[in-house]
């Protein structure tokens, strides 16, 4: 068997392991956006509600993640305008996650608007800190074998689930705890930065992208010049 039979072999065995493990992101977080979104509005809790929608990102990028996997072991050739498409797509919903965050943890506190205990968050967000960090870190060995930048990118998004459960169970378990009705949306203001963070990082990188695609073809077929 030739060397490149098995670095073939090998490849295809760890392209098959990143659809599998995109395939997962997207079961767990469809259930983790249904449980935080329903529960989040009978107890009144944007934290919860904000958290289930980060959840659906996740799932527009796994499923982008997924299709682009899926096409290298077809052997089609991934489409880069389709990844550029599809970066901006959660770039912008990063933003309108933001946005509602912002309005309605701050409309929560300027009203007084108390959120109820929640034990069905609380557990959620437990399962979330047991299971994003493994998945994360499958993700990130994945996609350094493969060196794919996209796979890691996904790996460090995973890893950002794991913050924002970590602020949602800090606000949850105060409020249950203690009563600090506050402590619901001020979790939801610590998810901020980082939700604009990833957004940001996310469109720059689609436009970096698509301008290389529109320039670095020309520059190709053109001669250097001669130095002066």
């Amino acid at each position: 068997m030739s060397e490149t039979t098995v670095e073939s072999g090998a490849r295809e065995k760890l392209l098959r392991r990143g659809v599998m493990l995109e395939v997962f992101t997207i079961a767990w977080n469809v259930i983790e956006a249904v449980v935080a979104v329903g529960a989040g509005i009978v107890s009144n809790s944007v934290a919860l509600v904000g958290f289930g929608l980060d959840s659906l990102i996740e799932v527009a990028a796994a499923v982008a993640l997924f299709r682009r996997l899926r096409a290298e072991l077809k052997g089609q050739e991934p489409s880069e305008a389709a990844e550029r498409k599809a970066l901006r797509v959660v770039a912008i919903t990063f933003f309108v996650l933001a946005a509602y965050v912002l309005y309605e943890a701050g409309s929560a506190l300027f009203t007084n608007e108390h959120s109820e205990k929640s034990m069905v968050g609380i557990v959620l967000s437990v399962l979330s800190l047991v299971i994003m960090p493994f998945l994360g870190f499958a993700k990130l060995r994945t996609g350094r074998a493969l060196k794919s930048k996209a796979l890691i990118a996904d790996s460090v998004e995973t890893f950002v689930c794991c913050y924002l459960s970590a602020a949602l169970l800090l606000g949850l378990g105060l409020n249950a705890a203690l009563g600090w009705w506050w402590a619901d949306p001020v979790a939801a203001f610590l998810m901020l930065p980082l939700i604009v963070k990833e957004g940001w990082e996310a469109w720059e990188e689609a436009n970096e992208e698509g301008e290389c695609d529109d320039h670095c073809d020309d520059d190709k077929g053109k001669a250097p010049e001669s130095p002066r």
